[in-house]
């Protein structure tokens, strides 16, 4: 997996945030988007939007994306290197935490 895409994704960008808690979501159990929606208490079309993203750089899959109430789904590959988005993550969320402090 390449890590300077998934930083770029979670961190570099400022839907990284959202990104985040859907795969933090889907870590959890599959979800379609709608149950997306009512989970993370965001709407419906920026979770579209956001899946969306995740799909065309494979961290999420949805074997039956094309039909209404498609289920999503962390990749393996995303499931193999869980520890490097945690590490990413962890990094971004310090970072921020430090930028705040200073302002």
């Amino acid at each position: 997996m390449d890590k300077y895409l998934l930083w770029h994704l979670l961190a570099g960008t400022r839907g990284g945030i959202n990104r985040v808690r859907i795969i933090k979501a889907l870590q959890d159990k599959p979800r379609n988007a709608n149950q997306l929606s009512e989970f993370l208490k965001m709407d419906y079309k920026t979770i579209r939007h956001h899946l969306h993203i995740l799909l065309k750089n494979r961290l999420i899959h949805a074997p039956q994306q094309d039909i209404y109430g498609g289920m999503y789904f962390m990749t393996k590959e995303l499931e193999l290197n869980i520890s490097l988005f945690n590490e990413i993550w962890e990094k971004f969320n310090k970072q921020q935490k430090i930028l705040k402090f200073k302002k």
